[in-house]
């Protein structure tokens, strides 16, 4: 299956189509972004920020982009990549947005997945990684490769406000992110799904157990389906992981809220730790668009 650039791309003023002029995507009101150098398009309008410099940081995206890159969660990847091409629509063409990519390890997984003998089609794909965090952004382009033909596109952007067309997509990953399931019903085309990955129960309980006083009582599953999707099947997965050295505890703790919800003495009690056994616990959740646009 190759990878294409995907073309449906929606002003984030007007909500316009855009078309690619050059080094710039315009739309029929004239409004014009440039595809900055290393490769990415700045689709957050400035009144549309709540904050000067949104998303994660630096620091958290360079913690993340070492974590993942040492293969700690491939297994979820793999499930990923196995959910985002199973039953796809009897068509030529596909599109797959991640929608809070951040420095789009997972993105870059399905695409080598797609491009992989085994994925092998005269079928093609178009990616396209999207974050709020300019850092995050910057990050996944410098990772992406040198052949910029199959490269996913990377979008600075919100998923309050997906700059892409209606009924555009057929796959939407939102991977440990914030889901925006009026904006995904939206974006996605009738058959279309989401993909949703979240913490289980006893996801890195071993990890909260030293930095909290006392673990919070687990939340209960939401039960229903949002607007416009019916549920699919929901999958666990679960295993072990054993970190041995200090680097990786350290960049687990950063990636993740928890940083900032320990206390100090917490934190403390995590930077001490030279190795550390815990339990990835994670939920993948299927989502189909169900009704006309």
């Amino acid at each position: 299956m190759n990878i294409t650039p995907f073309q449906s791309l929606a002003c984030p003023l007007d909500g316009d189509p855009m078309r690619r002029e050059g080094a710039s995507w315009r739309c029929a009101a004239g409004h014009t972004f440039d595809v900055a150098r290393q490769g990415y398009t700045h689709l957050l309008p400035v009144q549309k920020k709540r904050s000067l410099d949104p998303g994660d940081s630096k620091a958290m995206v360079l913690a993340r982009q070492r974590f993942l890159n040492g293969g700690h969660y491939q297994p979820i990847a793999a499930a990923v990549n196995r959910l985002s091409l199973a039953d796809l629509p009897d068509s030529s063409s596909y599109s797959c947005l991640d929608a809070g990519c951040g420095e789009g390890y997972y993105l870059r997984q399905l695409a080598l997945h797609v491009g992989s003998e085994e994925a092998a089609s005269e079928k093609s794909m178009a990616l396209v990684g999207l974050d709020i965090s300019k850092a995050a952004i910057l990050s996944a382009t410098r990772q992406a490769g040198s052949d910029k033909a199959r490269q996913p596109n990377w979008l600075v952007g919100s998923n309050a406000n997906l700059p892409m067309l209606a009924g555009s997509l057929d796959r939407v990953l939102c991977l440990f992110g914030f889901p925006v399931y009026a904006e995904f019903a939206r974006v996605l085309k009738p058959g279309g799904r989401v993909i949703q990955v979240d913490a289980g129960p006893d996801h890195l309980r071993e990890l909260r157990e030293i930095i909290y006083p006392e673990l919070k009582p687990e939340r209960k599953q939401e039960a229903e389906a949002p607007d416009n999707f019916v549920r699919g099947a929901t999958d666990t997965l679960r295993y072990n992981l054993d970190l041995n050295a200090a680097e990786p505890i350290a960049d687990l703790l950063a990636m993740t809220p928890h940083l900032y919800r320990a206390n100090a003495k917490g934190r403390d009690r995590a930077a001490a730790l030279n190795s550390l056994a815990v339990t990835v616990d994670i939920r993948l959740t299927t989502f189909e668009r169900i009704g006309a646009l």
